[in-house]
């Protein structure tokens, strides 16, 4: 695939999909928000026309059964009281629009029904909303709903005032009409617009009187209170809108007015299934779009094949130029960009050539003189990467003519190597003189020590790149090496001498001072060592001095330092040492030294040890101080019958801590 965007073919075809990808998706979202708009606007429309109709529907229902209820109250003049139930039994085909009659008198009691209901004879409905209304109104009436006393269903009642023959108000006669049982409501089961649409039927009051998913009963109204459009329909507005629904799903909803009853129809149909069918008919667009697009592309891909042909023989041509097989180029083609093309390509070629056999003698003259010096050469571009290696530098590093650059850094010693880079960098940047001092490892097994000298090339004010000369100083340095040992240890017991030794005191008491890093110093000389010089000669003292140096040295720790300051005076500093640790390896000297024998001429000399031991303090601001205390030290040890260890208390200055096996002389 990136091989593929790489070319220019790929990178045309792909333009050209996202492009296409990229107008279709405008579009579809285009579509998508214009036909929102559209949907909803049309279905409102239907939603209009429906909620008029079925409005429209439960009025002529109301209004037939008012009649009814009217002509029920003309025959009703002139009929005595008692002979009210024999009537209304006459008349039981009201009973196809009505769930029972009654009528009652001008107080509201209930003269007769129809089907007779126990107790409902004699029942007092003076203080009834529908009878207070209908007592001071001519008008046909619809009650609330309520739970009627034999069935159990909720019912409304639908009224009429009656009068007598001189016009006075005599009572009502009502119809009772059941929510769920009769056929008022049950035409409005089925949606019109599909299953997700919902026609609710709502009273005066907001009560619910019909809704397709109530159980046997009429659902409970609760969840229709603070909806906003209904507010507005129950103050007498009809229109359509769109807001949330019961459910809290965006719902178009449209409301109408039922004059006769006082009723509110409400229609709604879910927004998601009112748009489902333009989501449906997008996404099929989209596949359709797609496919479009693929056979696009296929077609593209061959025409534009077609007219790069030109442009690939021309990548041939070019090629076969770089590998030798033509010299120039020779395209025939109609296109005028790529005959300008192929023609300034064959001048800058005869112009490469030339500039080429110019080179190639150049080159030639700068590889025979820097073949023929013995120094190590090198050539280095402005990268930074070796390009040429005289031979002798080949021989000096013990590398061929096939061996990598990076071999040249690989072989240069893990410590020197990332300094050298750094630096090389630098000097790459800046064009400075690059002067650095390296270990190198021949493949012959032993380290070199080479001093590598560069400096950058310019011509006409143009850097060209580097030049550089190494050198081997592996015996300089060995040289300097054995040096600074000499000036630095003891030439008969290999300790360091007193030079050596300070310095690395003076190092220990500046830590001591910038850190607060404990260390202790001991010195101590030899008991007994003169006769051993007296009467076996120097060679026998110099052969004690050597095995007290060695049995010293291996004693102590690997980072404590030991020297001999002269004569048979030795010292030692234990950095990062508490007093109490220094009094335990001065002990473990004091013993093992005293194992320490040589013989001459049968006769076994021994020596002893005494030792000075002291910390650094506050105040110790010179080797000398230090120097002082742990020397004053050692002379008390002498002074106390030697083969002991003396050790300067800190907080007492000038005083003997502890005096370490003082008895043990006399006994040995």
């Amino acid at each position: 695939m990136t091989r593929f965007l790489c070319s220019l073919q790929g990178r045309l075809l792909a333009g050209l999909a996202a492009t296409w990808l990229v107008i279709v998706g405008i579009l579809l979202v285009l579509a998508w928000q214009y036909g929102k708009a559209l949907v909803d606007e049309v279905n409102l429309g239907h939603l209009r026309d429906e909620s008029s109709l079925i409005a429209d529907g439960l009025a002529e229902k109301v209004d037939r059964r008012f009649r009814a209820l009217g002509r029920l109250e003309a025959g009703l003049q002139g009929v005595s009281p008692d002979r009210l139930g024999a009537f209304l039994e006459h008349n039981q085909v009201l009973l196809e629009w009505f769930e029972g009659i009654m009528v009652t008198d001008p107080d509201g009691v209930v003269l007769a029904d129809w089907p007779v209901v126990e107790s409902r004879v004699g029942l007092d409905t003076s203080q009834t909303e529908y009878f207070r209304m209908l007592s001071h109104s001519p008008w046909p009436y619809v009650s609330e709903p309520f739970v009627g006393r034999a069935s159990g269903d909720k019912l409304v009642l639908m009224l009429v005032p009656r009068f007598d023959e001189q016009g006075e108000f005599a009572g009502v006669v009502g119809g009772m009409v059941s929510l769920t049982q009769s056929g008022l409501f049950r035409w409005l089961e089925h949606g019109f617009l599909g299953a997700g649409e919902r026609v609710t039927v709502l009273s005066a009051s907001g009560e619910l009187l019909f809704h397709p998913r109530r159980s046997s009963s009429v659902a409970s109204s609760k969840a229709y209170n603070g909806l906003p459009a209904l507010d507005l329909a129950l103050a007498g507005w009809e229109g359509e809108t769109v807001a949330r629904g019961v459910d809290g799903d965006s719902t178009l909803m449209a409301y109408r007015q039922v004059r006769p009853a006082n009723w509110i129809v409400k229609l709604a149909l879910p927004q998601e299934q009112v748009r489902a069918p333009l989501g449906d008919y997008l996404v099929t667009l989209w596949w359709a779009w797609l496919v479009l697009a693929v056979l696009l592309l296929f077609s593209m891909r061959w025409l534009v094949r077609r007219l790069l042909e030109p442009l690939h023989r021309l990548e041939r041509q070019i090629a076969q130029v770089g590998a030798g097989e033509r010299r120039y180029l020779a395209l025939s083609t109609n296109m005028d960009e790529l005959s300008q093309v192929a023609g300034s390509f064959n001048r800058l070629e005869r112009e490469r050539l030339l500039a080429l056999e110019h080179l190639q003698d150049r080159q030639a003259f700068l590889d025979a003189v820097l073949g023929s010096t013995p120094v190590g050469m090198f050539i280095a571009d402005l990268k930074g990467y070796l390009n040429y290696l005289n031979p002798a530098l080949l021989d000096l590093l013990g590398l061929d003519a096939s061996s990598t650059p990076g071999e040249w850094w690989e072989r240069i010693h893990p410590d020197d190597r990332q300094g050298t880079q750094d630096m090389w960098r630098h000097s790459l940047l800046t064009g400075n003189d690059f002067m650095r001092q390296v270990r190198f490892h021949h493949p012959g097994g032993v380290t070199l020590w080479v001093e590598v000298h560069a400096s950058q090339v310019r011509g006409s004010d143009e850097p060209l790149g580097f030049v550089g000369m190494v050198k081997d100083i592996t015996e300089r340095r060995q040289q300097e090496a054995l040096q600074r040992w000499e000036a630095e240890h003891d030439p008969l017991t290999g300790l360091l001498n007193r030079r050596g030794f300070e310095r690395r005191l003076e190092e220990a008491l500046a830590e001591y001072a910038k850190t607060g890093t404990p260390s202790v110093l001991i010195l101590f000389d030899l008991d007994h060592f003169k006769p051993i010089n007296d009467e076996g000669g120097h060679a026998l003292g110099d052969e004690m001095l050597r095995r007290v140096a060695q049995v010293v040295a291996w004693e102590v720790r690997r980072s404590d330092h030991v020297a001999r300051q002269g004569g048979d005076e030795f010292a030692v500093l234990l950095p990062s040492c508490t007093l109490k640790q220094a009094g335990e390896i001065a002990e473990s000297l004091r013993r093992v030294v005293s194992e320490v024998t040589v013989v001459n001429e049968s006769k076994v000399y021994h020596i002893t040890l005494s030792m000075g031991v002291t910390a650094f303090q506050e105040g110790d601001d010179a080797v000398d101080t230090v120097l002082a205390r742990a020397d004053a030290a050692s002379y008390e040890a002498k002074a106390s019958g030697r083969n002991a260890v003396v050790m300067v208390d800190p907080d007492k200055e000038s005083s003997i801590d502890a005096l370490w096996q003082a008895g043990l002389s006399k006994r040995e």
